[in-house]
């Protein structure tokens, strides 16, 4: 490495530092790439600055549209100081980068390494407010990295299974047999109560043209809720029916989503929501896959054909879900009215119509599933 590290400062410190850089260009590290990056390096040496170089560019990027960032980032951040041009390392709070490569200067100053904690933090608050279509790339990459905050929802039903417990409703036979036992003297009373069961999600994300600048969000957020193990199936909608379960099921959500990208055919195309929803039911949904399952379909209801076929399929799968529950990008906008063709054909067999535009909303939708 160009420069030795400071005596004491940890080499955790230094890479995460570097990682918190690459990101802030625009590449998506999430904090899985961050801690394959940390092994990586452990089993190198820190030292060697061509042996550091490869193993964050192998961990670290997920496409070769990031190479040229992480070799810009990365001459900036491990340069020494006085060979560093003005402005040349991320714009960031490099305060700390500085330290931690050993300038010399002495220890962070606990003020400014307050007022940089705090700025971080207001900034990804803000983030978590922001609608997913109006951000920057680099905005959008940073919001990545954010979604593993959001709560997984994890429904549950209570099956007709019984099972003995201290407390619950009275369990006559078991009551009955230790009284016999006991030659008809009188017992304590015995109790159970019903098993509880995992409700599966179905998440079906349209993927049309007037969906394109949300379904990235979408598709990310139905692979986090996937990654809890609950049984999640994702399907996208748009002119055809494509089932994207296996690939984002992938831990990866950078590999995941690429996988799923590659699955879709009709992706950014246009909207035929009724036909799609019938090849789901016809296929998938009275198969059992849909039965007592909580539906949770996002789409903002553009639909250009006839929405008869629309109210139809909707109307026969609020039979076979337990419940539906509608998420709509445009509907926490101010002056949003649900007056589109395809939300009025579906409006009657919702069980709630919710906002879906950031990240603030994704986690209000987790919690309505969650309690559906």
């Amino acid at each position: 490495m160009t420069r030795p590290v400071a005596e004491g400062t940890p080499p955790d410190a230094i890479l995460l530092g570097f990682a918190r850089v690459l990101r802030k260009a625009g590449v998506a590290v999430t904090p899985d790439r961050e801690a394959t990056y940390l092994r990586a390096v452990a089993t190198l040496d820190l030292g060697d600055r061509a042996a550091t170089y490869w193993a964050g560019r192998a961990t670290l990027c997920s496409s070769p549209d990031d190479f040229s960032r992480y070799d810009r980032a990365f001459e900036a951040w491990f340069k020494p100081p006085e060979e560093q041009r003005p402005g040349e390392v991320a714009n960031v709070r490099a305060e700390p980068s500085r330290n931690l490569l050993g300038t010399g200067q002495g220890a962070p100053d606990e003020t400014e390494e307050g007022e940089v904690i705090r700025a971080g933090a207001s900034e990804q608050e803000v983030l978590r407010h922001r609608d997913v279509a109006e951000l920057s790339r680099a905005e959008k990459s940073l919001l990545a990295t954010m979604f593993g905050s959001l709560p997984r929802p994890e429904p549950t039903r209570r099956t007709n299974r019984t099972v003995p417990a201290r407390r619950g409703s009275i369990d006559a036979r078991r009551t009955m047999r230790a009284q016999l036992a006991h030659l008809g003297e009188p017992v304590e009373l015995r109790r159970r109560h019903r098993t509880v069961k995992r409700r599966r999600i179905v998440v079906l994300i349209d993927v049309s043209g007037s969906m394109r600048d949300y379904a990235d969000a979408l598709l990310r957020l139905a692979h986090h809720w996937a990654g809890s193990g609950h049984p999640v199936e994702v399907f996208t909608l748009g002119t055809r029916l494509t089932r994207v379960t296996r690939a984002l099921h992938q831990r990866d959500a950078e590999l995941a989503l690429v996988d799923a990208g590659d699955t879709v055919p009709d992706w950014s195309g246009g909207t035929r929501l009724g036909e799609s929803l019938k090849a789901f039911l016809d296929r998938w949904g009275r198969r059992g896959t849909a039965r007592g399952a909580v539906v949770v379909v996002c789409s903002d209801g553009w639909e250009r054909h006839d929405t008869t076929l629309l109210a139809e399929q909707m109307q026969q799968l609020a039979a076979l879900a337990h419940k539906v529950v509608w998420v709509n990008p445009h509907a926490g906008k101010a002056g949003y009215l649900p007056i589109q063709a395809g939300i009025v054909a579906a409006l009657p067999h919702l069980d709630a119509l919710v906002a879906g535009h950031s990240l603030h909303t994704f986690a209000k939708v987790a919690g309505v599933v969650d309690l559906a």
